[in-house]
């Protein structure tokens, strides 16, 4: 549902706690602790064009970068809780970034234009770069951080990565996240997620139905913590049934991530 039109504050009251509730929270400000997203709350996932924050669901992930912290507490004073999307397994040639990623720690493209695989070996580069990008999330009021590219060793990277590399690096990751107070969601990495799941708050999963790996995520479900899935290919009457069996929280999206979405 979109467009929501609210009027008073007393409506406005009333969909910010019915948004805390769907999104696993705790309505009392004295909660304390990270955020803790539950299975069934559903999300928006937006990293292209204007953020539309008229979509109403308690959950929104967008880009760490292209939004500042007036985009975050316009959602927040509407109830939402908001994820930080930032890439941590590839350069990025068009952040404000970019210069400090040495040649030495960039390899092959990833297939998106101006990205290229990092050398997730060297934690002594990369972790404060990712540390800087933590900070920003943070100071702009983030309540989560969505790392892309967390598989680099699965894929053409350039560098003979290994998984137990992988995973000493994922859950650096995992912990500069928690140092910040920050959530941080596991992207992908399907193998590895019976390693991860307790490093990780909630997950974060692209196409597991068309490659049918969904089941592969139970253990966050299992865990009490959300999987927030999105289908490129596939219509809602393909995957929503079994998505739903599962307890994913699952949408069609465009490749570009604009604002258009159609939930199970």
């Amino acid at each position: 549902m979109r467009h929501v039109v609210r009027s008073g504050p007393a409506a406005a009251l009333t969909l910010t706690l019915a948004l805390l509730l769907l999104a696993g929270c705790s309505t009392s400000p004295a909660s304390p602790g990270r955020w803790q997203p539950r299975p069934g709350a559903a999300w928006q996932w937006q990293l292209s064009g204007r953020v539309d924050t008229s979509v109403l669901v308690p959950v929104y992930d967008i880009d760490g970068f292209e939004n500042g912290a007036d985009v975050v507490k316009r959602l927040h004073a509407d109830g939402r809780k908001v994820i930080c999307y930032i890439n941590v397994g590839a350069s990025e040639d068009f952040r404000s970034d970019r210069k400090a990623f040495p040649a030495s720690v960039t390899g092959r493209s990833d297939g998106w234009d101006g990205e290229q695989w990092l050398d997730v070996r060297r934690l002594d580069v990369l972790r404060p770069i990712m540390a800087k990008r933590m900070d920003m999330c943070r100071s702009k009021g983030f309540d989560a951080v969505e790392p892309d590219n967390l598989d680099a060793y699965a894929n053409k990277s350039g560098f003979p990565l290994t998984a137990a590399q992988q995973l000493a690096y994922n859950r650096m990751i995992a912990d500069l996240a928690h140092d910040r107070g920050l959530a941080v969601g596991l992207k992908n990495d399907v193998d590895q997620i019976p390693q991860l799941v307790g490093d990780f708050d909630f997950a974060v999963n692209e196409q597991c139905a068309e490659y049918d790996e969904c089941a592969a995520l139970t253990p966050f479900v299992t865990a009490r913590k959300a999987v927030f899935h999105v289908e490129y290919n596939l219509p809602t009457r393909k995957f929503c049934p079994t998505a739903k069996r599962l307890g994913l929280d699952s949408m069609v999206k465009r490749l570009s991530l604009d604002a258009w979405r159609r939930p199970c």
